[in-house]
């Protein structure tokens, strides 16, 4: 579950990266809870052909996050303004991200 929320926090971050394609099959199998053959049925293809996809859909996210770690830097961010007491400053960074 946790490697779930993991790759969706990714895909989040760097989706506008990814093709219009990649993107509709991602959110079917992550959002929509779809299988890989019915995603395979409403596109008209393999389920095999699904699987490769989706798992380099996977792997490039991962590779994204490996370089720029953007994803890392805000989970950390968002902790340290966690802390911040005075609500109207944490309120203005909070916006910023």
């Amino acid at each position: 579950m946790k490697e779930r929320e993991n790759i969706t926090s990714i895909y989040e971050t760097y989706n506008k990266l990814l093709t219009e394609k990649e993107r509709t099959y991602f959110e079917f199998y992550y959002f929509e809870d779809y299988s890989l053959q019915e995603i395979a049925d409403n596109f008209n293809v393999s389920k095999s052909y699904v699987g490769k996809l989706i798992n380099n859909i996977e792997n490039k996210l991962l590779k994204y996050e490996e370089s720029l770690k953007i994803n890392e830097k805000n989970d950390k961010m968002k902790k340290i303004i966690n802390q911040i007491q005075d609500e109207k400053i944490r309120k203005q960074i909070e916006e910023l991200l």
